[in-house]
């Protein structure tokens, strides 16, 4: 019953892909440039260590709309470690060799023009992504990188604080230096951003102690009304990290989104937005010139996704990207 009251949604995103990609380019005329990055790696015990999302999303079109609309998308090499590093030991040590390799990617396209889009498989793919920038700038010297994250959870939860054990829920918490320090190393990313470089948006689900760790840092949380209305909240906080930073990254978790457009997501929790009005908020957001690269993370694939109708999600949050780095103004 919620699927079929889902389709015409599907319908309509669908659409709405295909008018609005034609109108993507920069404000010179020409294409934007979007380099696609699949980063499979989890990290995660008790499970598969690579995840199909990535290539889901990839497969399913995604490349060869973005051209067919005007859009000049180009795919990188995927994340695989080589043999050496495929011999380390550590599920959570590999997936920190991976995310080193994935900054390498992410600096190499951004430094050859393209706009760098993550398609990952979970949200500790954030340490590559933002190695990957701090570290692509003309000289060695790190570049200052601000984060917008937008999630369920807070994912600030350390070894000590969380209630679940994952590493999924720590993400944030290892890239603003407050545990597993080999890992963010290996990933490269150093110095930690600082938690006054951090805006969290739309978080309702988090451990009591990690909300005690919350409370005490100095991220911004925003809220499922600021989305809706794209506030003066929220641009007062893109305002902010564009003067305080070098370069943006926008991260999405998919179980940030309304749970009936992620039902094969198992960590959905009610009162997120639709596709729709996150990727509306996200417009506003890419409008922003320090912003850098966007990543969508842990999109349900295969017997989770039988409808589609998680992939057409995601497909829309890369739409209302591109349409905004569409939008700037000239310099």
């Amino acid at each position: 019953m919620i699927i079929r009251r889902m389709m015409p949604l599907i319908a309509g995103l669908t659409l709405l892909l295909a008018v609005t990609f034609a109108q993507i380019k920069d404000t010179t005329g020409n294409p934007v440039r979007v380099a696609l990055v699949k980063m499979p790696y989890v990290g995660e015990r008790n499970v598969p260590e690579l995840s199909g999302g990535p290539d889901y999303l990839e497969q399913g079109g995604l490349r060869q709309l973005l051209e067919d609309q005007g859009v000049q998308a180009s795919l990188s090499p995927p994340v695989a470690l080589s043999a050496d590093e495929d011999k380390a030991c550590g599920s959570w040590n590999r997936l920190a060799l991976a995310n080193g390799d994935l900054a390498k990617i992410v600096a190499d396209e951004r430094r050859n023009g393209h706009f760098p889009v993550g398609l990952l498989a979970n949200c500790s793919s954030i340490l590559g992504m933002l190695s990957g920038l701090q570290h692509s700038g003309p000289t060695a010297k790190p570049l200052r990188v601000g984060m917008v994250f937008v999630d369920a959870h807070g994912d600030f939860n350390t070894p000590e604080t969380t209630l679940s054990g994952m590493l999924g829920g720590m993400p944030v918490a290892i890239a603003s230096g407050q545990c597993l320090t080999r890992m963010r190393l290996k990933a490269g990313l150093e110095p930690p951003l600082p938690t006054r470089y951090i805006v969290e948006i739309c978080v309702r689900d988090t451990d009591p102690l990690e909300q005690e760790l919350l409370d005490r840092s100095e991220i911004q949380q925003l809220t499922l009304e600021d989305v809706r209305t794209r506030s003066s909240n929220l641009h007062g906080a893109m305002k902010r990290l564009s003067d305080a930073t070098d370069v943006i990254y926008i991260h999405v978790d998919m179980d940030g989104l309304d749970p009936r457009e992620v039902p094969g997501h198992p960590l959905t929790v009610p009162g997120g937005p639709t596709s729709i009005e996150l990727a509306a908020a996200l417009t506003e957001m890419f409008k922003y010139e320090k912003v850098a690269a966007f990543g969508v993370a842990s999109t349900p694939y295969g017997e989770k996704d039988k409808t589609g109708i998680s992939r057409q999600a995601a497909y829309n949050l890369i739409l209302g990207a591109a349409k905004g780095v569409q939008q700037r103004r000239p310099k």
